[in-house]
């Protein structure tokens, strides 16, 4: 009975650290102690941009220098369980795809659940996401079986992507009320500084990992998950978000802008999913990020 007790005590005790709760920041907090907590995820998770980097060492995996091709008129489906022949990059770009998918799921399913339960358990769960993914997808390559690679890095990393993405966000923009461009740029920002950290760290691993036709890029993945984890697992723990009622020291919000092309009415997401204007936007948005998006997930073989 006692340890019953203890078990839950415990239980309670590391659920309590993660609560909203726990973060509110009293009287006095700094506020710019908050975009370095942020950083620390997004430039974790931005390496997702600079990802391309592992498309031909993993398309070489088995034949080295020379790709061991598989039969001709094999499809998806035995690439996808095949130990005797290389990947095609454009199988492993699939991983690429998952992310950018699962990114937006992740955000569209658990973006209210992050506002109700605070940006540190979100990123907590993101870091074990996103590290998981990799630990995963290395487990994959060693087996040669491309199911896991995508399952891993592709799914469970591209929900930890998702989560590390909106968490930095939503929280920097409350603490800046009054330069919501400078916290939204600083957000980006590190989220597209990651794969510039990310991509050269991930070529210098693999150049010391490689030897004798290995590709290096499993003991990569390891060693940038455990390092990603340490850093997001630290700016999770950073994050605090302001009282209610908090506003900046002098600051006053401005007055609402009375143009008849501005409405001021909060429309639930159930309704704006069913107007015509919320999928004009949509789609002008896809088309505008697929572009770029096409584009690095092919960088580094295109180079």
């Amino acid at each position: 009975m006692s340890d019953t007790i203890a078990r839950q005590g415990q239980a309670t005790s590391v659920s309590g650290i993660l609560d909203r709760s726990r973060i509110v920041a009293g009287a006095g907090y700094n506020r710019w102690l908050v975009p370095p907590a942020a950083l620390a995820i997004h430039l974790c998770i931005g390496m997702a941009y600079g990802f391309s980097v592992f498309w031909l060492p993993l398309s070489r995996a088995i034949g080295g220098a020379k790709p061991a091709a598989c039969p001709a008129g094999s499809g998806i489906a035995n690439a996808l369980f095949t130990t005797s022949c290389d990947w095609l990059v454009s199988d492993l770009n699939w991983i690429f795809t998952l992310f950018i998918v699962f990114l937006g799921v992740a955000a569209a399913v658990w973006g209210g659940w992050l506002e109700r339960s605070g940006p540190r358990k979100a990123g907590v769960i993101s870091a074990f996401c996103w590290s998981g993914g990799l630990l995963l997808g290395a487990v994959g390559i060693v087996t040669h079986q491309l199911w896991i690679l995508w399952l891993g890095t592709g799914v469970l990393g591209g929900i930890g992507l998702g989560l590390g993405y909106i968490s930095p966000v939503s929280t920097l923009i409350k603490w800046f009320p009054d330069r919501r461009g400078m916290a939204t740029g600083m957000a980006i920002m590190g989220f597209g500084g990651g794969a510039m950290i990310g991509a050269p760290l991930a070529q210098m691993l693999m150049a010391h990992f490689g030897s004798g036709g290995a590709s290096g890029v499993w003991q990569t993945f390891v060693v940038m998950g455990l390092i990603y984890f340490v850093f997001m697992m630290g700016g999770a723990f950073g994050y605090r978000v302001p009282a209610p009622g908090w506003q900046p020291a002098g600051w006053t919000p401005p007055a609402p802008n009375v143009k008849a092309m501005i409405t001021h009415g909060q429309v639930h997401l159930n309704n704006a999913l069913k107007t015509p204007a919320f999928w004009c936007v949509w789609v002008v948005l896809c088309m505008n990020v697929s572009a770029g998006i096409g584009v690095l997930s092919m960088a580094s073989p295109m180079l």
